[in-house]
């Protein structure tokens, strides 16, 4: 019997139950016939949810297998290396990395290791090159959920990050990515290199369907973590139902998520009867909290002239459009180019916009229901014929395929 071709997903700071690691990537992986182990942080002891709570009773075992998945744990407090000690070590001559996620990751013994931030890649650098020291040829997979270092952050330590990237870049045989920006990033650094666009995106709803316009209500919904003034900012939300009330009958303003664990949420008086929250809910469940959602919502603040936000195609711009639901968005280079070619959404013509700003095009859409119904069949089209994890898996299977199978060679006499 043939052995199963072995994936190691390295992982230093995310949840091991991320939607993007674990519910898309590696599920699809071990479903499609790979064998697939994750090493995962624990905080304090404990793994913890993708709103930062820790599982108290569960997940306790050192390894464990979770829906397919082999699931390895550390204690991420005991190994935090600093910029300038990766660096040294990747610039060195050195093929053995000593510290406790290399050698859990060299016991993997994996035909793919397949890193999803700066310090789990410099982990796989380590494990390649003990590897190839022993003899034995691997593939390193950098994914690139963000473009972090943001090269607009001109603070010391993230200059210094991006030089360890470009260094690292080197030694890996595949880049994943989340946008096209972000690959036209990445092609500068490095041209050679191959690059695939994953999106964020969900599996396809199929249980979706279409709703018939509700002429005097509307429901704007946001998918995430919520904070006081950064991206999901409740200074924002509030302002936004604040001014929607006024002129629209019965508005509501729905958060699918809200604060991490140990934060609370208060909700002015004012507008506790306009603002639901459904909490965090299961990565399967999403779907069925944005049935009642009308426009959805995202707001990455751009004061600072983030170019990672800039580039940004996130897990939640991706969910709207999955469930019918056109989006509003302030100026965002990517989400702007996905909007204006598919004509599914709102973009505001200003990079920090303010609550009001969004209370003017959420008014529009209310006021122009024919609109906002062809905002919505547009959304959920672009997911069925293009964007769906469905269509997203294949890319990432004709990525593994092409790292571990040889190309055919047709000779022509």
């Amino acid at each position: 019997m043939t052995r199963k071709k072995k994936v190691c997903m390295l992982v230093h700071t995310h949840s091991f139950l991320d939607s993007r690691i674990f519910q898309k990537e590696a599920k699809s992986l071990q479903q499609n016939g790979y064998d697939v182990t994750m090493i995962v942080p624990r905080m304090k002891g404990k793994l913890f949810s993708v709103n930062k709570k820790p599982f108290n009773h569960q997940f306790l075992q050192r390894r464990f297998v979770h829906e397919g998945v082999k699931i390895v744990t550390y204690h991420y407090e005991q190994f935090k290396p600093t910029v300038s000690y990766m660096q040294s070590k990747v610039r060195s001559s050195e093929m053995i990395f000593n510290n406790p996620v290399t050698k859990l990751g060299l016991a993997e013994d994996a035909d793919v290791y397949h890193a999803h931030e700066i310090t789990s890649l410099f982990f796989g650098i380590g494990i390649k090159r003990a590897l190839a020291n022993q003899g034995k040829k691997t593939k390193l997979i950098f994914d690139s959920h963000d473009l972090i270092p943001d090269p607009f952050d001109q603070n010391p330590k993230f200059v210094e990050m991006g030089k360890l990237l470009d260094d690292m870049l080197e030694e890996i045989d595949q880049m994943i990515t989340v946008s096209p920006s972000i690959k036209a990033w990445y092609i500068t650094k490095k041209p050679t290199l191959p690059i695939e666009i994953i999106y964020n995106s969900p599996p396809l709803n199929r249980s979706y369907k279409r709703k018939p316009p509700k002429a005097n209500a509307l429901t704007v919904g946001y998918e995430g973590h919520v904070s006081k003034q950064k991206k999901g900012s409740s200074d924002k939300i509030f302002d936004i139902t604040k001014e929607s009330k006024r002129t629209i009958e019965n508005f509501k303003f729905k958060i699918i998520g809200g604060v991490l664990h140990g934060h609370t949420l208060p909700i002015p008086n004012s507008l506790r009867q306009n603002i639901t929250l459904s909490g965090w809910v299961d990565f399967h469940d999403i779907s069925k909290q944005m049935v009642d959602v009308d426009i959805g919502w995202i707001d990455f603040d751009d004061l600072n002239h983030s170019l990672n936000r800039s580039y940004a195609l996130p897990n939640k711009f991706f969910s709207y459009l999955n469930n019918g639901i056109p989006v509003i968005v302030n100026k965002c280079h990517d989400m702007e180019q996905f909007i204006r070619t598919h004509h599914c959404g709102i973009v505001l013509n200003k990079t920090k916009a303010t609550g009001k700003d969004y209370a003017q095009a959420i008014l529009y859409l209310h006021e122009n229901r024919d609109v906002l119904q062809k905002m919505r069949a547009n959304a959920r089209r672009v997911m069925e014929e293009l964007y769906n994890w469905e269509k997203m898996e294949d890319r990432l299977l004709r990525v593994y395929d092409s790292l571990l199978n040889k190309p055919k060679i047709f000779y022509i006499e």
